[in-house]
């Protein structure tokens, strides 16, 4: 099972296992392993497993992701490397297969969530230590047997110039930027490589600034991560963005 163990000066700091096909590496408190660090950009880098091996992706950082003390875009991982963000340290140990969860999530249909457990009212509370049977009405069990409907996100160019008209958030990662590897690519010599990020959770959309790239959410400036709802105009230099959800 493969480990990542975050080092200072020699000190380990944390330890994680891998154990979903992608873990996060940043600043901000979203990311599956968070490096409290000013050098460290908010969404700095991400380690996913793929077909056989784990690698690491640099999420167009602004101090960049080494490997071995060699920069790297994305690279493969093996047994005892060394990763430098920023001015933290993270040692990669892969001692044995990667773990069911991790395979299934990346190449196969992932295992279902158990639904959320239902607090009980009183009178229900008290019919079932009671020994009788609690029956919920028609329509109650029909609700409890639909699944929350999945909502897409999608952004629409009001302003600016950038590759595409509209934008459909499907990944649980969006990055905005001039970056390659940014999934809203921004246009012009001056645009950032990395503006900003979209994070998916739980339904709902995140947007965080990164690298003290200036972050308005309808005209109000945006310091860290903030949930964005239907109707926001997102504001990144001369990029004007509405946020809505798919039909």
């Amino acid at each position: 099972m493969a480990k990542l163990f975050l080092k200072f000066e020699s000190s380990v700091l944390k330890e994680i296992t891998l154990s979903q096909s992608a873990t996060s590496i940043g600043r901000l408190p979203d990311n599956n392993l968070q490096i409290d660090n000013l050098a460290v950009s908010g969404h700095h880098a991400r380690i996913t497993w793929d077909k056989d091996h784990y690698e690491i992706e640099d999420l167009g950082s602004l101090n960049g992701t080494y490997v071995n003390n060699e920069r790297v875009g994305k690279a493969k991982l093996r047994h005892c490397d060394m990763v430098k963000i920023g001015k933290h340290e993270i040692e990669f140990k892969n001692e044995g297969p990667a773990p069911v969860a991790a395979i299934a999530t990346k190449a196969g249909p992932s295992i279902p969530k158990l639904e959320a457990t239902v607090m009980l009212d009183t009178r229900q509370a008290q019919e079932m230590h009671a020994g009788k049977p609690f029956f919920a009405p028609p329509a109650a069990m029909a609700a409890a047997a639909v699944p929350a409907k999945e909502r897409v996100g999608m952004l629409s160019v009001i302003e600016g110039r950038t590759d595409q008209e509209k934008y459909i958030l499907t990944s649980r990662m969006n990055m905005i930027g001039k970056s390659s590897m940014a999934s809203i690519k921004l246009k012009g010599f001056f645009a950032p490589t990395s503006a900003a990020l979209i994070s998916k959770r739980d339904n709902k959309y995140f947007i965080a600034p990164e690298h003290k790239v200036k972050l308005k959410i309808n005209g109000e400036a945006v310091l860290s991560q903030r949930e964005l709802a239907p109707g926001d105009v997102i504001e990144i230099g001369k990029m004007k963005a509405a946020f809505s959800f798919q039909d």
